[in-house]
């Protein structure tokens, strides 16, 4: 973190502090009369957005804030309706048990600021990925999804109807696949129309990278929020978690982040999605599991095996051809082990677990 004396920039590096100062001013004019920022750092994780904890000091100070900033092009471009999406919704989970961070602010077309951001509250807990303690944590994350999946939305406020992330045209097939049987049955199960379904209030990017952890009774976390579209909260991945924390606390979860997608549609395709990103993480038997938790906790999945296997693949198929886009910031969160081709092995595992199963 780096911190300012009185009239100092606070930034993150040469380049950041050139573009540092409109954004700056911007977040100390929403806060209280006798707050200011004193440091900022730049969390590790992230894929589509730039994040910053900024720790503020003073009279009336709300804690420290976590800015999301849009940078790339791509995202720039899409900001408005990504950072408005998510400003809303975290409106609206205010009044719900969803652990979801504080709104304090959002400029999504950037008029005031350096890059399209949104301001908002630092969550407890950190992101856990490593394998040990993986089981009790997917419990976890399916018993959060059944409680995401019942937010209640009126006309007004239900967010926009889901988007595929891929469709047949669009598969990349690994070049050095030896099941390539494998991937095109697997690309003709979508080429079907999607199934009808019962819809209902989704993440739309729920995976163990937009979940923090902490224990029961844990007062002082160490939370990041997470970032958009495949990225992750900052916090190194924690082993040794399987029921309960170093002084017999439960573990819980603390925080859901990046929220940018959130959208109306099935709930088999938010569990699709996590059980991907189980898959990738810790093997195929995993992302099997996961939709078997989530019933067990109360969830309402398609009954129709065939219909339930498209959710599946069109989630599935679009980390085609290894998954990379997601594992870099899995890596930078201490997952190493995660190469291309251990993940292009497991999703080619996966698809064909998916097919015993369901077809």
């Amino acid at each position: 973190m780096i911190n300012r004396a009185a009239g100092e920039a606070v930034g993150v590096g040469t380049e950041d502090e050139q573009a540092w100062a409109n954004t700056l001013t911007w977040v100390e004019n929403g806060l209280p009369a006798g707050a200011r920022v004193v440091g900022a750092e730049r969390l590790r994780g992230g894929w589509t957005s730039q994040m910053r904890r900024l720790s503020v000091a003073g009279d009336g100070a709300p804690g420290p804030l976590v800015l999301r900033s849009f940078v790339k092009p791509f995202f720039v471009l899409h900001a408005e309706g990504l950072l408005t999406r998510e400003a809303d919704v975290l409106t609206l989970l205010g009044d719900t048990d969803v652990p979801a961070a504080s709104l304090h602010g959002v400029d999504a077309t950037a008029a005031h600021c350096d890059h399209p951001s949104l301001l908002m509250s630092l969550l407890p807990g950190s992101v856990r990925l490593s394998d040990d303690g993986a089981g009790r944590r997917a419990e976890l994350l399916a018993d959060q999804l059944v409680r995401i999946h019942r937010v209640r939305v009126t006309a007004q406020n239900r967010p926009r109807s889901y988007q595929a992330w891929t469709a047949p045209e669009r598969v990349r097939v690994p070049e050095a696949t030896e099941r390539p049987e494998l991937w095109q049955r697997a690309v003709d199960v979508i080429r079907r129309e999607a199934p009808e379904y019962r819809p209902c209030f989704l993440h739309r990017d729920f995976h163990p990278g937009n979940v923090l952890f902490d224990e029961e009774g844990d007062a002082e976390g160490f939370g990041r929020e997470g970032d958009a579209v495949g990225g992750g909260a900052e916090g190194d991945a924690v082993g040794g978690d399987a029921v309960g924390g170093a002084e017999g606390h439960a573990l819980r979860i603390s925080g859901v982040v990046d929220w940018v997608e959130t959208s109306w549609g099935p709930a088999d395709l938010d569990v699709a999605h996590c059980s991907t990103a189980l898959a990738l993480l810790h093997g195929a038997h995993s992302g099997m599991r996961f939709a078997d938790a989530y019933t067990a906790a109360g969830g309402l999945l398609t009954e129709e095996p065939g219909d339930h296997l498209y959710w599946r693949m069109l989630d599935a198929l679009a980390f085609a051809p290894d998954a990379e886009k997601v594992a870099g910031p899995w890596r930078e969160l201490g997952r190493d082990d995660l190469t291309p081709e251990l993940l292009t092995r497991r999703l080619e595992d996966y698809l064909q677990e998916l097919f015993l199963r369901y077809d």
